[in-house]
């Protein structure tokens, strides 16, 4: 299904499938302010590392838009004070060839200040300081007209404490290869959200409320919402018959949408639990699906958990397949895959920590090994 924009009021909302000129012009702002030639390098220290993801192989080019998303019928779980439910999205597809559209950025000035003084608490392995997170460039491009004609769209929701860019080479792999990918954030569970303006009730960049000794209340709200959240995203942008995938959190709520919206053909579930922390199965597990879920996950991350809710799952026979990626780690399905092994060879993270991050197994392998499983399993159920 393809995405058609058209003019119309300031923000989405239910039933209204109109995009706003005045959000996207401020959210774009976000990244072609920053993509300018010598941005990056006015806030870079010269003893700050830089970080490069690696490259597209598809055959397209990319091209990159953000929108905000306005959800006028629900109030933000997190910060009710808002009063309304925003998401930042950024939609990702085959781009006609061309020069003079600058590279995306993967986190905004603004976005990587808070993200350096988040890193560590949200991931404590990674440095809590040394690293330029303003200076790594995406390989979408920011403006680039897209291809005519109609693409089948997969939407991609990160782990919790994850912002959607984390998950930004894959999803732009995904695009160079015909589909069009949709990456949303999840504010106040997303490790920070950077937004076009401030409103009352929250600044212009949200970061995370989530803390590490989650409970099982919060996480029950964490699913429920990421849930409604890609439901949401369905209804605003009149899709149907798409693919979601998900890392961890995202993982799960991919696979509960597939239960819950039947608008969701295939689904992937990179390593996210399937009950809730009390050990109640989600209703995915106990009742099954009948259309196509991947179930991918890694030998570091296993656990006692993780195979109930999967086995629960499998045990319906259903059109669900498990595979496992061997000598790597929870994070080895994001960004994370090839910028932790540049952090450890610079001597900013430990052996240890690169290991419980993504694995020992080389970013050359990892890399182009989770993008098969991803792409593989797509080409089959919604083929570009």
């Amino acid at each position: 299904m393809s995405i058609r924009f058209t003019p119309g009021r300031r923000s989405f909302t239910p039933g209204r499938r109109s995009f706003a000129k005045g959000a996207l012009a401020g959210a774009a702002a976000l990244f072609l302010a920053t993509a300018a030639p010598g941005s990056a390098s006015a806030s870079r220290g010269s003893d700050s590392t830089l970080l490069r993801l690696p490259a597209p192989t598809g055959p397209y080019p990319v091209g990159a838009q953000v929108l905000r998303l306005v959800d006028r019928s629900r109030n933000d779980p997190w910060e009710p004070g808002i009063g309304i439910r925003e998401l930042m999205v950024t939609v990702l597809r085959p781009a006609v060839p061309g020069r003079g559209f600058p590279r995306v950025p993967q986190l905004t000035p603004g976005a990587a200040a808070e993200f350096a003084v988040l890193a560590h608490l949200v991931r404590p392995h990674l440095p809590a300081t040394g690293v330029d997170w303003a200076a790594t460039r995406t390989h979408a491009r920011a403006g680039a007209p897209p291809l005519s004609g109609r693409r089948p769209v997969l939407i991609y929701s990160p782990g919790g404490g994850d912002a959607r860019t984390m998950g930004s080479s894959l999803a732009i792999d995904l695009a160079s290869c015909g589909w069009t990918v949709i990456t949303v954030d999840h504010p106040g569970d997303a490790s920070e959200v950077e937004f076009p303006d401030e409103r009352p009730g929250r600044d212009r960049i949200r970061t995370t409320v989530l803390r590490p000794d989650m409970d099982a209340a919060t996480f029950r709200t964490v699913i429920d919402t990421r849930v409604a959240d890609l439901r949401f995203v369905l209804d605003t942008l009149g899709l149907d018959r798409v693919g979601v995938y998900g890392h961890s959190a995202g993982g799960t709520a991919a696979a509960q949408a597939l239960h819950e919206d039947r608008r969701i053909a295939a689904a992937v579930n990179l390593e996210g639990y399937l009950d809730q922390m009390d050990g109640e199965l989600l209703p995915v597990a106990r009742q099954g699906t009948d259309r196509p879920l991947l179930l991918a996950g890694t030998d570091g991350f296993r656990d006692a958990r993780l195979d109930r809710s999967w086995a629960a799952l499998l045990a319906h026979q259903g059109p669900v397949t498990r595979r496992q990626l061997d000598d790597t780690a929870h994070w080895v399905f994001t960004d994370y895959a090839a910028l932790v092994p540049q952090l450890h060879k610079a001597g900013l993270m430990t052996a240890a920590g690169r290991a419980a991050m993504v694995g020992r197994a080389y970013p050359c392998v990892t890399v182009p090994a989770v993008r098969d499983l991803v792409r593989s399993f797509f080409a089959r159920h919604l083929p570009a």
